[in-house]
């Protein structure tokens, strides 16, 4: 089983959120129907940037990572760089 690292983008809030899971067009569902707290007021979220690990400790140690650096000029990096991305899951 895979498992995946994520950034989500608001443009309700202008703001972006870190996850990790093993099903991410699941997950962003999730995000999009209010089943999770913190993201129900940013609705609608896109999925900007993924990427795969084999195992699930390998993503949470990036999530955290990503999340340590606390700059949102880091995240934009990683989206715009293209690097790991998707097409949009919408």
């Amino acid at each position: 089983m895979s498992f995946f690292v994520y950034i989500l983008y608001s443009r309700t809030l202008d703001k972006y959120y870190i996850g990790y899971t093993h099903n991410p067009e699941e997950r962003l569902q999730e995000h999009n129907s209010g089943a999770t707290i913190f993201t129900r007021r940013g609705k609608p979220w896109d999925m900007v940037y993924i990427e795969e690990f084999s195992c699930k400790t390998e993503a949470i140690k990036r999530e955290n990572k990503i999340k340590r650096m606390k700059s949102r000029k880091y995240i934009e990096s990683l989206v715009q760089g293209r690097s790991g991305t998707i097409d949009k899951i919408s």
